[in-house]
């Protein structure tokens, strides 16, 4: 499968190792040909024929359903497709103004430790958001990437009111991920009205538009790039 006019970005900060490939697909990417697309990258990054890739998409509006949904946390079925995916995790929201990365990395050659790569994922996030100056955080319990809210009014059980403004699901095959991050930039957070966003329902989800932030895509992206050698490593080291 070809991808439909794909950039190459380079690598921000190379190091010694050698980095994965970046691409990035301008439009709206059909999630279908998506997972496809990275599924037969997947099997070439196995046999050693294709490099380590990292791909920045953005993707129609749509639902997509991890390993560990529940059926009840869809509450709007019909409001968009529902797509059914391998990832871990539970509900989650796409669609356009949001920053779908897709992750495919050898954890052969960075350690097979799924829970230091999904720490070191979510460090990547965080370091990301720091360029804007915004304090993301981890909560044991939830996925994810959140932001404190003090600026609006606590939960009835009085627990301080955190927004979500990423997400994070990957799948392994035969050590090598895909799937990976979701970072809202300026997505209409009115359509995660169809669903309990992975499950947690009480606190909310953002955006760094709705924080206030001007961003763009692009100031993302080239934040992503800067922050990659430092929370994940160049290449061949452990993570």
């Amino acid at each position: 499968m070809t991808l439909p006019t794909p950039d190459t970005l380079p690598l921000a900060t190379p190091g010694a190792a050698p980095a994965p490939q970046w691409l990035l697909t301008p439009g709206l990417m059909p999630h279908p040909q998506a997972v496809a697309w990275m599924e037969s990258r997947v099997a070439g990054i196995a046999a050693g024929t294709a490099p380590e890739t990292i791909w920045l998409v953005e993707h129609p509006p749509l639902y997509t359903a991890g390993t560990s949904a529940r059926p009840g946390d869809l509450t709007d079925p019909h409001r968009f497709p529902v797509h059914q995916t391998g990832r871990g995790g539970q509900y989650t929201y796409h669609g356009p103004g949001q920053r779908v990365v897709y992750v495919m990395l050898d954890l052969n050659r960075r350690g097979r430790d799924v829970r230091h790569f999904v720490r070191a994922l979510e460090g990547w996030v965080i370091a990301t958001l720091a360029e804007f100056g915004l304090r993301g955080e981890i909560r044991e319990g939830r996925v994810g990437v959140w932001i404190a809210r003090p600026d609006k009014p606590p939960l009835p059980d009085g627990t301080a009111r955190e927004d979500k403004i990423a997400a994070i699901g990957i799948k392994l095959r035969r050590w090598i991920s895909f799937h990976g991050l979701a970072i809202n930039v300026e997505p209409d957070l009115s359509h995660y009205a169809g669903i309990v966003p992975c499950g947690i329902s009480g606190h909310g989800v953002t955006s760094l538009v709705d924080l206030g932030l001007p961003v763009t895509m692009a100031d993302l992206d080239h934040a992503l790039l800067n922050g990659f050698v430092r929370a994940m490593g160049p290449g061949t080291e452990s993570v």
